[in-house]
This record gives C-alpha cells, sequence and structure tokens, in this order.
C-alpha cells in the first residue's frame, strides 16, 4: 500500500471516529464512491479501534445517561462520541443558558484513585488559563457514582477536516499555527504539557477561532496496555494518527518536556501547509521509525511558490535533537508572527509597485522581508544550501525587477494607470464577539464594531454596511458568504475580542465574500490603557488592506481620535450601548455614562452628542415631558458644535432638536445638509433630512433621501417604519403596506410598523384591519400612545363610539399619573367628529411641546381641519 493511499485511508478513519455511528453508513458511502476495497479498510479500522473497543463500556454509560437524561445539571441532548477518556454528549447548562460538552470518565479511569485525582488536578490547572485558544473548563464533578468534565461546546471542523478541505492560503494557515502556538505558549507557562498535540485535538470553529482540547489530559488516557498495544504495533492504519506527530523522544520512550508540543506543532504545520504529513508509513512501526530517524522533505520542493523561510521555521520546529529546536512555544510564536507579516508585506508590495528584494541580513533568518519591522536576532540558521537556493532567488528577483524597469521605461505612463490590485468597495463589519466569558463587557465587544463602522464610513467610495444591518447577525454563527450574499458587501470583517483584567486582545479576519477565503487576519494584544489608539490603528490597517487610497486629510479624519482618556471612552462605549437598549433603565444609565465621560474630559465633543441622541430618545422611546428634556438635547448637541464644529453627528443632533422642537425647519435644515457636506454617508442625518422633507410635503424629496438612508443600512427597521408612513403622508398607501409588510418580518416584536399600518389602513378606508393593527402595536408596547390614538380614530369611524370613547377616558385617567399629550386624544375627538374637542386638546399638545405636532401638515387624518382658523393658527406656530 503505496503512501498516498495510506494517508487517506488515515483521514477517512479520523474523519469516520468523529461521527456519530447511525451516520457513518451515509459518510462512507459518499466519500469513498464505490471504492469497495477503501471501504472495507475504513470499515475493519473502525471497528478495531480503541475508540470502539471500549465500547461495551461507553454504551453502559450512554444508557444510563439516556436514561437519566442529565449529568449532574447538565441536561443531555445527544452524544457527540467517543474518546479514550470516555463518552462525550452535547448537553445544555440551563442555569446559565448555555451549551457545554461533557465527557463521562469510564469507571476503569474512576476506580483508579490517584489517576482521577491527577486527572481532577490538571482539568483545574487547565480551567484557570482563560486563554481563547484554550478549551475551557467549567467543571468537574460527579453524579451518581460516575465522574465528569464539562467544557464550553465548540461547534465547527476538527483540524483535520480543515487540512482534508485544503483551501485556505497560506496567510490563513499560518493564523491557525499562531493561535495554536499561543495557546501552547499559555499552558507550558502555567507548567502545563500537552502531550498529544494532533488535528483530531484542535478544533477550528466557522470564524476561523481555534481551540485546543484535552490541556493536561492526554497524558493520562493510558488505554491501551500489554498485549493490546503490541498487536496494534503491526495492524496496518492502527492509531497510526497520533504515532505521526510523536516526538523523537516519545516514540522512543524517553523523558518529555515542553519541546515534545512544539516538535508536534511542527508536524502539523508541515501537514496544514502541504497536505501531507512529514514521516508516513504503512504500520505504526513504520512510522515510529520514520520519526526517528528520517529526514521530511523540504516544504519548498513540494510547492516552489513557498518562501524559503517558511522551510526555515518548520524544519527548526522538527528537529530531531530537541536542544537545537524551539525551545520554547513562545520562540515559535514570534516567528511565526514574523513569517506572516513578511509573507503579507510581500503580497501588499507585489499589489503596489515593484520593490527590491530585501538584502540578506534584514529580518528573520537573514531572509524574511521584514519592511518596517524592528530588526532582530534569532536561533534559526541557514544551512549552505539553504543560503545558495536564497541566493538563487535574489537572483531571480533581480532578473524580474530589471525587466519591469524596462518595461517602464516603454510605457510606464500605462503601466501605472491600471489597477495594481483588487479594490474592496463594499463591506459589512460583523459584530465582534466578546470571548471573555463576561458579559459586564459585551459593550466593549459592540463599542469597538460601532467604532470601526464609524471610522470606515468615512472612507471615500467604501460602502460600509451600518450598524443595524450588521447586528442582526449578533448572537448566531453566519457564514460569511450568506452575509455577502445577504448584504451585497464584498467582504466581511469579524471581530473576537478577549479581555482578561488589564489586557486586552483583539482577533480580526477579513474575508472574501465571494468565495469564503480569508484576505488578511491579525491579533492585536494590547492593554486597555491603549484601547482608544487600538481603534485608530484597526481602522487604518483595515483601509490598507481593503487597498483603498486615501490623501493625508482623509487619513487623519479616519483615525481621529475624539479623547485621549481611556476611561472616557470607555464610559461613552457603555453610554452608546445603553441608550440602544431603548428602555427607561438603559437610557438614563446611559446619560449617567456620558455625563461622567463629560466629567473626566470636558472636550469631548462625542460624549457631548451622545448626550444629546440620550435626551432625545427618553422623549421618542419613552414618551416622557418633550419640554423637560428636548433643550438638554438641544444644549448638549451645541456644546458638542462649540468643541469641534467639522463633526457631522453633531450637526445632525442639532438638525433634530430645531425640527423637533424649535419648529426651526429652515434652520434645522441647514444643520442636516451641513451633516451631510461633512458625511455623505451618514444614515442618520438622510434619515431624519427625510423626515423633515416628508413632514413639509416634500414628498418626492423626502423618498428619494430614504433611499439614501437605506443604502447602507436596509434593514433597520425603524427606517423602514418611518417610510411606511411618509408613502401613507404622500397619498402612497398600498405602497405603505407593502414596505410596512416586510417591515413585520425584519422585527416582528417591533410596534411602531404596526401603528403605521393602523394609519395605512385607516386612509384605505379599512378600519376593522386598522383596529387589528393598532391593537397589536399596543401588545408589543402598552406603554405608548400612539396606537391608541388610532384605535379611537378608526372605532370611531366604524360607527363604534363607546369604545372610542372608553379610550379617551382611558388616556385622561392616565394623564393624572403620567405624561400623556393631547395629540392622541384629539385625533380620537377628530375622528369622533368633535372639531372643538380636538383643536383644545391639540392646543394642550402645543404646550407640551409635543414633536408629533409637526405632522400636522401631512397627515391625513387632519385634512378636515385645516380650514379651520384656529388649526390654521396652531400651524403657523408649528412653523408651517
Amino acid at each position: 500500500m503505496n503512501s498516498q493511499r495510506r494517508q487517506q485511508i488515515d483521514r477517512l478513519l479520523a474523519s469516520a471516529l468523529d461521527r456519530d455511528p447511525e451516520d457513518r453508513t451515509a459518510f462512507l458511502d459518499q466519500v469513498c464512491d464505490g471504492d469497495e476495497e477503501l471501504r472495507r479498510e475504513v470499515e475493519s479500522l473502525v471497528a478495531n479501534n480503541p475508540r470502539i473497543l471500549v465500547g461495551g463500556e461507553a454504551t453502559q454509560l450512554l444508557e444510563k445517561v439516556t436514561t437519566d437524561r442529565t449529568i449532574g445539571p447538565y441536561q443531555v441532548i445527544r452524544s457527540l462520541g467517543a474518546g479514550g477518556m470516555g463518552q462525550v454528549y452535547l448537553a445544555r447548562d440551563e442555569r446559565l443558558k448555555r451549551f457545554v460538552a461533557v465527557k463521562v470518565i469510564p469507571e476503569h479511569h474512576a476506580e483508579d484513585a490517584d489517576r482521577l485525582r491527577r486527572f481532577r488536578r490538571e482539568a483545574l490547572a487547565v480551567s484557570a488559563l482563560n486563554h481563547p485558544n484554550i478549551l475551557t473548563v467549567y467543571e468537574v464533578g460527579s453524579f451518581e457514582g460516575g465522574d465528569f468534565i464539562a467544557t464550553e461546546f465548540v461547534d465547527g471542523q476538527t483540524l483535520g477536516a480543515i487540512i482534508e478541505n485544503g483551501k485556505k492560503s497560506l496567510q490563513a494557515k499560518l493564523d491557525t499555527v499562531i493561535q495554536i502556538a499561543s495557546a501552547l505558549a499559555a499552558a507550558h507557562t502555567a507548567g502545563i504539557i500537552h502531550r498529544d498535540i494532533k488535528p483530531a485535538n484542535i478544533m477550528v470553529r466557522d470564524d476561523g477561532l481555534v481551540k485546543v482540547l484535552d490541556f493536561g489530559i492526554a497524558k493520562h488516557s493510558d488505554l491501551l496496555e500489554g498485549a493490546a498495544q503490541e498487536s496494534l504495533l503491526t495492524t496496518p492504519g492502527t492509531v497510526v494518527g497520533t504515532a505521526a506527530y510523536m516526538s523523537p523522544e516519545q516514540a522512543r520512550g524517553l523523558s518529555t518536556d515542553a519541546r515534545t508540543d512544539i516538535w508536534s506543532l511542527g508536524v502539523i504545520t508541515y501537514e496544514l501547509i502541504s497536505g501531507r504529513r512529514p514521516f508516513d508509513g504503512d504500520t505504526m512501526l513504520d512510522v515510529m521509525s520514520a520519526v526517528i530517524e528520517r529526514q521530511p522533505q523540504k516544504l519548498t520542493e513540494l510547492d516552489s511558490t513557498l518562501p524559503p523561510d517558511v522551510d526555515t521555521l518548520v524544519l527548526k520546529a522538527l528537529n530531531k535533537n530537541k536542544d537545537e529546536r524551539y525551545q520554547t512555544a513562545d520562540q515559535l510564536l514570534t516567528d511565526l508572527k514574523v513569517l506572516k507579516k513578511s509573507i503579507e508585506s510581500s503580497e501588499e508590495q507585489m499589489l503596489t509597485a515593484p520593490q527590491q528584494p530585501a538584502p540578506l541580513g534584514s529580518g528573520l533568518a537573514n531572509g524574511f522581508l521584514t519592511d518596517g519591522l524592528p530588526e532582530r536576532r534569532t536561533a534559526i540558521d541557514l544551512t549552505s544550501d539553504e543560503k545558495s537556493q536564497r541566493l538563487k532567488t535574489y537572483q531571480r528577483a533581480g532578473l524580474v525587477v530589471l525587466l519591469i524597469l524596462i518595461i517602464i521605461g516603454i510605457g510606464g505612463y500605462f503601466y501605472f494607470r491600471k489597477p495594481t490590485g483588487k479594490t474592496i468597495e463594499s463591506i459589512a463589519v460583523m459584530p465582534f464577539i466578546n470571548e471573555s466569558g463576561n458579559s459586564e463587557i459585551e459593550y466593549l465587544a459592540d463599542g469597538m464594531t460601532d467604532s470601526l463602522i464609524n471610522s470606515l464610513s468615512q472612507v471615500p467610495n467604501l460602502s460600509v454596511k451600518a450598524r443595524t444591518s450588521v447586528f442582526r447577525y449578533k448572537g448566531k454563527d453566519v457564514d460569511p458568504q450568506r452575509v455577502g450574499s445577504e448584504l451585497s458587501v464584498q467582504a466581511v470583517l469579524n471581530g473576537r475580542v478577549v479581555k482578561h483584567d488589564d489586557d486586552l486582545t483583539l482577533y480580526l479576519s477579513l474575508v472574501d465574500s465571494s468565495n469564503g477565503n480569508q484576505i488578511w487576519g491579525d491579533r492585536y494584544e494590547r492593554k486597555m490603557s491603549q484601547l482608544v489608539t487600538l481603534q485608530s490603528e484597526i481602522a487604518r490597517d483595515v483601509s490598507q488592506k481593503l487597498r483603498v487610497r486615501l490623501s493625508g486629510a482623509e487619513e487623519k479624519k479616519l483615525t481621529k481620535d475624539y479623547t485621549a482618556n481611556v476611561e472616557a471612552y470607555q464610559l461613552y462605549l457603555r453610554g452608546r450601548f445603553n441608550i440602544l437598549k431603548l428602555t427607561p433603565d438603559g437610557i438614563n444609565e446611559g446619560i449617567a455614562c456620558f455625563q461622567n465621560a463629560i466629567a473626566i474630559d470636558p472636550n469631548y465633543a462625542l460624549a457631548h452628542v451622545g448626550l444629546s441622541d440620550a435626551y432625545r430618545s427618553i422623549v421618542m422611546s419613552t414618551e416622557k415631558q418633550p419640554e423637560l428634556f428636548l433643550p438638554r438635547s438641544k444644549a448638549a448637541a451645541q456644546k458638542a458644535l462649540e468643541i469641534d464644529d467639522s463633526l457631522a453627528d453633531a450637526h445632525t443632533a442639532m438638525g433634530i432638536t430645531l425640527f423637533w422642537y424649535d419648529w426651526n425647519w429652515t434652520a434645522s435644515e441647514n444643520q442636516f445638509k451641513r451633516a451631510l457636506e461633512l458625511d455623505p454617508k451618514s444614515a442618520n442625518a438622510h434619515l431624519f433630512y427625510s423626515h423633515l422633507l416628508s413632514n413639509t410635503g416634500r414628498h418626492t424629496e423626502a423618498l428619494a433621501e430614504m433611499r439614501r438612508a437605506l443604502e447602507p443600512d436596509p434593514f433597520v427597521p425603524f427606517s423602514n417604519a418611518l417610510q411606511g408612513q411618509f408613502l401613507v403622508n404622500a397619498g402612497q398607501s398600498d405602497e405603505a403596506l407593502a414596505v410596512l409588510q416586510k417591515t413585520f418580518l425584519l422585527a416582528p416584536g417591533f410596534w411602531i410598523p404596526h401603528a403605521f399600518a393602523a394609519s395605512a389602513y385607516i386612509e384605505k378606508g379599512m378600519f376593522e384591519k386598522a383596529v387589528a393593527e393598532a391593537r397589536r402595536a399596543t401588545e408589543l408596547s402598552p406603554a405608548q400612545t400612539t396606537s391608541l390614538a388610532y384605535e379611537g380614530y378608526a372605532l370611531a369611524k366604524l360607527g363604534r363610539l363607546d369604545e372610542s370613547r372608553a379610550i379617551i377616558s382611558k388616556l385622561i385617567v392616565l394623564s393624572k399619573t403620567s405624561f400623556v399629550s393631547g395629540l392622541p386624544i384629539a385625533m380620537i375627538y377628530n375622528g369622533l367628529g368633535d372639531k372643538n374637542k380636538a383643536i383644545e386638546y391639540l392646543e394642550q399638545a402645543m404646550q407640551q411641546h409635543d414633536p408629533k405636532l409637526t405632522f400636522l401638515k401631512v397627515d391625513p387624518k387632519w385634512k378636515n381641519l385645516r380650514d379651520d382658523p384656529r388649526f390654521q393658527d396652531l400651524m403657523r406656530r408649528v412653523g408651517f
């Protein structure tokens, strides 16, 4: 049997063992595709694999667990498979509402008190690591005499499946290895050695996050002893997967240390890059002999496009003398990062302009193209053959440069007029994932996402999907290609945030949505004190990876910091996070955050804008007195403008208060226009300018402006609902209902589109449907009164006068204990035909300064009053 066939069998065996028994037949039907010899071989190995040989015990455990349906506090959902240390189940922790993986320890392990004690000690040691690339251990416990370990559940693929697929770019592969090395470095620092690093013990989530499994556990799983192990050594294919990752000292039975894990990671790196293992054979003994005696073929001999430094790094990790290997995982991690950076730098240079090759003596091992990186020394030494190969590489590069210079001399103008790389013109920044295990810092993940969206929106000719469009994916595991298709973007940026004490780590991955390939990925490790500058650094790096060309002024705008104080910045992020909850408690907490940020940095313009938005949200979301809070909103916006007149959001905030509170239409429109001059892509400015245009009767302009507002943010429920109301006011009720029906699907629990649908049905004379939609809106949001107004009006038109008046009575009683505008009462009286009462309560709404009076000119429900002098006087006072 040749080595290629052997590797094929090994991979199919690993994949088959990872599947539930009932799924294996269908899997083998698919992958063997009529190759009966291949199928028989795999089925034989599955039947004789150690994981299956302990099946009797596993079956008993499975029956017990299935009967009881719980393991300790965990509710079992299904079996995930069996391993050397026992059966593994997917379960749910009902206390914390999360999925977990629970491994039940076989009885023959549990009966050995010393083994069990060491097992628990190692599990507890690993649980203290708190590293994003190490599987989190939640609990070690017992149930009815059995023992279990509960860990986080990782939904993804094994690294073996990733290797088999083989579609990742070199940078993406290196990013995977970097994450594994980071996990090893953390574990080794804590005195924990894995000893069984292999693809089956590494999971990769769909977003690229790596999780290393079974830390400190594998070394205790001496499952096979004596004759059983002897038979396995000569059985073709059995356990070859594990032997292939053993270090020479492991294969010889000598003592091992952290350098054994480094060897195993070297094997994985080799296999991940090339798709084949460095040491192979037909039996376990053959493989172990190759590990001890043979040198692996160079990766550059398998793929001539690879840079020679890949060989330098991998062969150092695979040095058979552990004293000449990397001595620590930190050393390997450092060189992996430099290698990845040099490859990215080389590609960027290829994409922009011809570059002279880096001279020998710069960068890692005198070879990496580390332009812009500090010079550093390393322990990697080049052999004479490698130096000769390096020299030939540079000679070839020199010839290429010479040829390019000749081309430039002949037609350089036309050459440089061509685009030098694919510029990405649209992007979705997905909600950053908080992987700290602490919901208290969710604000940080959301805030960093928002900040990056806002920064990238400043980039000319780049379409950035706005917050609402991307945050509907929050908490969901979504394929980037699906996001690209649904949002019509070329690229998707994913991020993961980990905060531990004062340490902050951010992982970014930029993915091509057309094929799912990673364009770029990086990890930022900073202190919290560097949070402000980190945001600017990220914005700059991402824009560069998008290959967007910026002028000096544009880059300065992109990376602008509005405060240098980290505490003030965190308070600002907390404030934004809280007011977006749109609850009274959330908004009040947001106000306190903004006020505290301003107390720390009085010149923090964005915090003043946030405060303005918060005061306005109190009025619109919780129906508080406008005359108490809208002047405060205006004052905060004014202060922001005094600090920074170039801040588009400040002009938008001022425009809204001039519109809603001052009823100064001309001044408000000027503010919106100025905001759009400063930030032509501001969805918020387009939205509220559209609002002003609609309420002043400029319907064609309003709907065009709304389309601009929805362009970066097509799924925001509020904007879509408001568009429906604007269509009603423009006399297009059928079109309005089509938009509002779509909005129901976007946000099933959102009351506003149902209220506006009631308004549309009123204009169509479909009053029963209007009542139904109004009641649905009230059901979804009992505190608001707009839907009661529409219900009472429609009931009056249906002739159900007592029901209509009952709503008026309800509103009047409610007004004794809380704020109620006179406007909904006036609308119901108008539906009943009582013009005098309608005018009386409109006057009350005027005294209360209700912003909804701005609809008087265009809302068809008031058209019967437009010839009344009293109503005309009201209109003048509202600015019409």
